[in-house]
């Protein structure tokens, strides 16, 4: 199953570990041959920011972050897995797990994995 996630990352400081965990998203979903767009937010502001449409054709939305989203309303009647930036670097497939089934889930639809 193909399946079109988009995803924020954000950490506390918005440097390193903001852009590790979006550049190992993106290799992930490669090997899964999973669509992805990956917005950061980090130190230099959102870059890559998400679009209405964009959030309209996921399947998913993954955010991975441990601290509080600019925006994060936009995310409230979609799929929803949420999970803390080091637990995705340290145990990246319970980030994919959870997004497979929530991607099986009815919209609106909200995972915190832990």
């Amino acid at each position: 199953m193909t399946i079109k996630l988009v995803a924020v990352t954000a950490c506390i400081s918005g440097v390193a570990h903001t852009y590790m965990a979006a550049e190992r998203l993106e290799k992930l979903c490669a090997q899964e041959k999973w669509l992805v767009k990956v917005e950061t937010q980090g130190a230099l502001g959102i870059e890559n920011s998400l679009t209405a449409d964009d959030l309209a054709q996921a399947d998913v939305v993954l955010l991975i972050s441990d601290i509080l989203l600019a925006e994060s309303e936009r995310f409230e009647h979609h799929r929803c897995v949420q999970i803390g930036i080091n637990t995705f670097l340290r145990t990246p497939e319970k980030a994919l797990s959870a997004v497979r089934k929530a991607a099986a889930s009815p919209q609106e639809t909200h995972i915190r994995v832990v």
